[in-house]
């Protein structure tokens, strides 16, 4: 699953590479590459449940949110840093808002992101009206602790019966959400307003739940070449031309429904049954999983400057993109693998040792 989440991160990078260069859902290459995230929510409540739900006996709610923190925010604060010191540099059209922002609201910009809490759209500085306009990606991070946060104070004691109920409930909201949203998808949460909060909300509530109930009922068994066939599922899954069209978009959004609460699942299910007998395997597996994180928090800032460059060559084709989109992609794995061992497992150390 380490390997699954690392060949997911990969592809929202590519995601975020090929999004400039579409007009829009219909023809982006990598059309449902969003859904990876959806799919991470997944694994983080697999990987909670596995982790903690048999050591609650010893351990308190302040002593969970603690470990949550000390694993997801030094990458965070990183994560906002390197988006800051490139915000003046990325000199683009497409955000006039640049070069009219102090540094003192850049600054606090920067702090607030550092907690993670959303900004107002009174204070977005790129024009995009997103919640973290220093590193885009933030905004799933605000609703993984949401997450974390309603598991820790009280969602982990339901019962199994109680939880598949709650994980029904759930599905059942996602399935309306993307059937009658007028985009035909489950994309949004990244702006502080009302639709978003509800897209954000509705996009974690059953993927991040129903990983852990996965976690409780369904044991593992062997699955030969698991990580191959999981690899090429989440492939499939989010490379999946767009469904429907303009003219039927809630064929689109059952095709996402059914992935986030059936397929993804099951790609759990069969990474979680897998063996790695290889050593070559299992070294891809622990450096995808390594860089997994690091990839998704550190590569926004980079993509800003791609999207720069696209935007001020009107017309450019993917064919006169690629190598400038694969010179990101390759720095971004880099940036990744510099940040985990150069930063965020240092950190880390030290926020165990002090506390």
């Amino acid at each position: 699953m380490d390997g699954l989440r690392g060949v997911a991160a990969v592809i929202v990078v590519c995601f975020h590479l090929f999004e400039p260069l579409s007009t829009g859902h219909l023809d982006q290459v990598i059309n449902h590459g969003y859904l990876a995230v959806d799919f991470f929510f997944l694994l983080s409540g697999y990987v909670i449940g596995y982790a903690y739900d048999d050591r609650w006996h010893k351990l308190t709610i302040g002593g969970f949110l603690r470990r949550r923190f000390e694993r997801l925010q030094p990458l965070v604060i990183l994560g906002m840093t390197l988006g800051a010191i490139g915000f003046y540099f990325t000199d683009s059209a497409i955000w006039p808002l640049i070069h009219t922002v102090p540094v003192w609201k850049l600054l606090v910009v920067m702090l607030i992101g550092y907690t993670i809490f959303p900004i107002p759209l009174s204070m977005d500085i790129r024009g995009w009206q997103e919640m973290h306009p220093l590193n885009s990606v933030g905004w799933s991070l605000f609703f993984e602790y949401i997450a974390n946060i309603l598991y820790a104070i009280g969602l982990r004691k339901l019962s199994n019966k109680a939880l598949s109920v709650f994980v029904l409930i759930a599905a059942a909201v996602l399935f309306h959400f993307v059937l009658t949203n007028p985009n035909g998808d489950v994309t949004g949460g990244w702006t502080l307003n009302w639709e978003h909060m509800r897209a954000g909300m509705t996009r974690v509530m059953y993927p991040f739940f129903a990983g852990l109930l996965l976690s409780r009922v369904a044991k593992p068994t062997y699955i030969k070449n698991a990580f191959l066939w999981a690899t090429l599922l989440i492939i499939a899954v989010l490379f999946m031309p767009r469904i429907g069209g303009a003219e039927h978009l809630w064929l689109n959004g059952l095709y996402e429904a059914i992935c986030i609460t059936v397929v993804f699942p099951a790609i759990v299910y069969i990474g979680a049954s897998g063996v790695l007998h290889q050593p070559r395997e299992r070294q891809a597996c622990k450096f995808l999983g390594d860089i997994s994180y690091p990839l998704y928090m550190v590569h926004y800032p980079l993509v800003y400057f791609y999207v720069a460059w696209v935007s001020n060559n009107k017309g450019v084709t993917i064919a006169e993109a690629w190598p400038y989109a694969l010179a990101t992609l390759v720095g971004s794995i880099i940036l990744a693998y510099v940040s985990l061992k150069w930063f965020d497992e240092p950190v880390r150390k030290w926020l165990r040792r002090m506390s």
